[in-house]
């Protein structure tokens, strides 16, 4: 009996470890084992392509034993352009198990326009709760109210692709619930009816071009603010007075500037008097030189001057007794 020689033995058997590290033969096994019909020059073609197999056979044993007819070419082809190919086969088994009408290549689309299709999937079986944050509105008598809603939606497989989320949602709901309360006449009549919102809500349709269809919309709570038309009043009053207020300085100010105007007109024209009295003597002195006037008339006109100083003097003590006696 002959035996091989060392060197064969460990060359055969470095070739054998390296054929069955490179070809998954006991995925291979599996998969056969499973019912899913592969041959190992696809395991190989997978191997070349860098695509790791067992990310695309397993899903494709799970997917044959929940009874899906899956192409594995179809799987690969997914991966390789970014999908998950166990999510996407975990949303087909789900929407079959649940009678939904989901083909692969919607699923497809799904998972690669970013969307999880498996929860898609979930939220059209058991629809989700969305709750909005605090939504400030104003009635028409000027008293604030702030709501908070909780809408129940489920996922719109069809319009998953290209359908707005939830902060669509929940901006509509917002504008629904602002243009409702703000056509109140009071806050009252808002929470005494708080489903109002919720129908008027309802029939604007806000679930249209969204990837959710809206169940219900429920007011959970509404709350009574601040007096918003109360506090515009003593904004604007504010406001008139300040106007006034620059007014009135403004008419202060002109009124400074004419009497400071008047000061400086009288002071001129007493200057002008000054000026004029100081010329009195020497016009009297040409005249009499020249004759113009005697010097009786001279006199006169001194006893004139006189007369006049004494009245005004005794005219200035008599109001002087009257402030007196008044007082």
């Amino acid at each position: 009996m002959r035996f091989l020689p060392i060197g064969s033995v460990f060359i055969v058997v470095v070739l054998v470890i390296l054929f069955l590290s490179f070809v998954p033969v006991g995925l291979w096994i599996t998969a056969f084992f499973s019912g899913v019909k592969i041959k190992i020059s696809s395991l190989i073609g997978m191997r070349l392509r860098r695509v790791k197999p067992s990310r695309i056979v397993r899903p494709a044993i799970k997917a044959t034993k929940a009874g899906l007819d899956l192409d594995i070419s179809e799987l690969e082809a997914h991966y390789l352009a970014g999908g998950n190919v166990n999510t996407l086969v975990d949303a087909l088994i789900a929407a079959q198990r649940a009678n939904i009408p989901l083909q692969f290549e919607r699923a497809a689309a799904i998972d690669l326009a970013g969307r999880d299709v498996l929860e898609a999937v979930q939220v059209s079986v058991n629809p989700k709760v969305i709750e909005t944050p605090n939504i400030s509105a104003v009635a028409q008598d000027g008293i604030e109210v702030i709501a908070k809603a909780k809408v129940t939606v489920r996922a719109n497989i069809d319009r998953l692709v290209g359908g707005a989320g939830e902060q669509t949602i929940i901006a509509r709901v917002g504008e629904g619930i602002v243009t409702t309360v703000g056509s109140s006449m009071t806050y009252k009549s808002v929470l005494e009816n708080p489903d109002s919102i919720s129908k008027v809500v309802l029939d604007k349709g806000l679930d249209s071009g969204t990837a959710y269809e809206i169940l219900s919309i429920d007011i959970a709570d509404v709350d009574v603010a601040r007096n918003i038309g109360a506090r515009l009043q003593t904004d604007q009053a504010e406001a008139d007075k300040r106007i006034s207020e620059a007014k009135a300085s403004e008419r202060r100010a002109m009124a400074l500037a004419r009497e400071q105007e008047m000061r400086a007109e009288v002071e001129s024209m007493r200057a002008k008097v000054v000026e004029a009295e100081s010329q009195i003597p020497i016009a009297m002195a040409e005249a009499l030189r020249s004759g113009n006037i005697g010097v009786m008339d001279y006199y006169k006109l001194k006893n004139l001057n006189s007369d006049t100083d004494m009245r005004t003097k005794i005219a200035k003590a008599s109001d002087n007794n009257k402030k007196k006696d008044n007082k």
